[in-house]
């Protein structure tokens, strides 16, 4: 195993790097902050579908429903919903 010098100008250069990726970093998150949510979360899908837990799972592994987690709340896109009710689910 080598040995390897770094120096002050090596840390300082790294510094500056780690700066700019965190303040990249922040303005992505202020950006999705400012974004509104669009979504309904699991409880007002299964009072729409009238289903339980497991179906709503299901639907999603069929692919029927495509979801996200926000925060740790899942939430599911408005017109995959509405196009199961449409289609009599």
């Amino acid at each position: 195993m080598g040995v390897e010098i770094i120096t002050k100008e090596d840390l300082q250069h790294f510094r500056m790097q780690l700066l700019n990726d965190l303040k990249e970093w922040a303005s992505h998150l202020k950006q999705a902050s400012r974004e509104p949510l669009e979504g309904l979360r699991t409880k007002n899908v299964r009072q729409i579908l009238k289903c339980s837990t497991g179906k709503l799972y299901i639907l999603r592994d069929a692919g029927k429903l495509r979801w996200k987690i926000v925060g740790g709340t899942v939430y599911y896109r408005k017109e995959d919903v509405k196009k199961l009710v449409e289609e009599g689910f």
